[in-house]
């Protein structure tokens, strides 16, 4: 069974790139264009194989489709990787190398920044493509939008779960406080929300709690703190075979990408009677960040546009009451409706 049998059957485009003078492989997963150019990060990690990198590529490029066809934005979903340690690897020919890939595609593909890359490689990789945002020079690090975006989402939450948007008084643990979760924790603190944080980094997670008045716990021992709201801000999934049906929340939303290990676990939340806030709708204020730099970038208006993932989170909480399915179906259905009704 070949690649497309398995794997690839709904891509638009997957683009295997080589440099061998700048040590590059990358591969470029363009699911869908029916929108708008696919925008999407580009992520450096050290994948064990190429099957791995091509996984990791289509299931992010499927992603971002329905992530920016769920805020709206008129864009496609794609996604880009390259293979490699970010801390050793990486060097500015590299980049430039990719840059001329994606410089080949014309503008099917637009990337910016994910886990691995940073604002300084888009302005590096800016060098050799027109098709690339986030950089220094428009609208550069999307932590606070995603933040902002985050903190609204939670608003939507709050009122679906306990009848009231306000977080005042309500106990959040935020698992993961870099950028985006320590702006999160922050806000929520500031609306008088009670705050439970843990992070890999102990220290940072200390220096947080200390600076807004927070408990903090170790980094394993996150998911089993009793809260109203568990609010995942770190890497990997968090619902998984092994954490389903231990949560102690009444809902889980957060900006970490990937939270549910496989979708069908989002049923298993359902029955246990938590709200699941679908990932990629809450965490789109990054996304919603850098595409208002391909239209001339506008912070004041990112941060407004951002907003309205509450009221996207609260027609899918409603649709999904309404059709008895998960949220997570719910968010489903709304991006495959307006990428069918675009196409």
């Amino acid at each position: 069974m070949g690649v497309f049998d398995r794997l690839g059957a709904e891509y638009e485009q997957i683009v295997f790139g080589h440099d061998p003078d700048a040590g590059l492989r990358t591969i470029i997963a363009v699911y869908s264009t029916a929108r708008g150019p696919a925008l999407g990060g580009t992520r450096m990690w050290a994948y064990p194989n190429e099957d791995d990198a091509l996984a990791d590529a289509l299931r992010l490029g499927k992603a971002m489709a329905y992530k920016a066809a769920c805020a709206d934005l008129p864009l496609g979903g794609g996604k880009a990787v390259i293979i490699g340690d970010a801390r050793r690897d990486k060097t500015d020919a590299l980049m430039r190398a990719y840059g001329r890939q994606v410089e080949r595609l014309g503008g099917r593909y637009i990337t910016t920044a994910d886990v691995g890359t940073t604002v300084k490689d888009l302005d590096v990789i800016a060098e050799t493509t027109r098709y690339v945002t986030g950089t220094s020079g428009g609208s550069g690090d999307p932590s606070p939008v995603t933040a902002h975006g985050v903190w609204h989402g939670l608003r939507a939450v709050a009122e679906t779960a306990f009848g009231d948007a306000a977080l005042t008084g309500r106990h959040v643990v935020i698992q993961g406080v870099g950028k985006v979760g320590s702006g999160v924790a922050r806000m929520l603190k500031q609306e008088g929300a009670r705050l439970t944080i843990a992070d890999i980094d102990a220290e940072a997670a200390r220096a947080l709690a200390d600076e807004i008045g927070a408990d903090v716990v170790g980094a394993s021992e996150a998911l089993e703190v009793p809260c109203d709201v568990l609010c995942p801000c770190a890497l990997g999934p968090v619902v998984t075979d092994k954490t389903i049906g231990s949560f102690k929340c009444a809902a889980i939303a957060g900006a970490a990408n990937n939270q549910l290990e496989q979708p069908a676990l989002a049923r298993g939340l359902a029955e246990d009677g938590i709200l699941y806030a679908p990932d990629y709708v809450i965490n789109a204020g990054g996304l919603i960040n850098v595409a208002d730099e391909l239209h001339g970038y506008d912070a004041a208006r990112a941060r407004r546009k951002a907003e309205s993932i509450a009221d996207t989170l609260r027609e899918i909480f409603r649709s999904a009451e309404s059709e008895g399915i998960t949220p997570s179906e719910a968010a489903d259905r709304l991006a495959e409706s307006r990428i069918a009704a675009a196409g």
